[in-house]
């Protein structure tokens, strides 16, 4: 039996490896076309996300990522004109 552990190939992967599973796991398909099985895409993803914590992937680059967004200049709504701040009131009682 291998004394290959998890640790130790996440450690050894290379960026090359990390892009392939990274896709396998966007796809759900490993290169050759063969479909993943629901455990190889767990253990692909963890070891993806493990890769990216150990080698202090960017977080925009990172699996999952989604960009935060806000209305206007900031979430809070003080930035906004006030021609613009009634747009969302009930038209009903016009």
């Amino acid at each position: 039996m291998s004394d290959m552990t998890f640790e130790r190939m996440i450690r050894q992967m290379t960026p090359a490896i990390y892009d392939s599973l990274k896709q396998a796991v966007a796809l759900r398909k490993w290169p050759d076309g063969r479909t993943l099985t629901a455990e190889q895409t767990e253990l692909c993803l963890e070891a993806v996300i493990r890769y990216e914590h150990e080698n202090n992937v960017p977080e925009e680059l990172r699996v999952g990522y989604l960009q935060q967004r806000t209305c206007g200049s900031g979430s809070s709504g003080t930035d906004v004109p006030p021609e613009l701040a009634g747009l969302a009131r009930d038209a009903s009682r016009d």
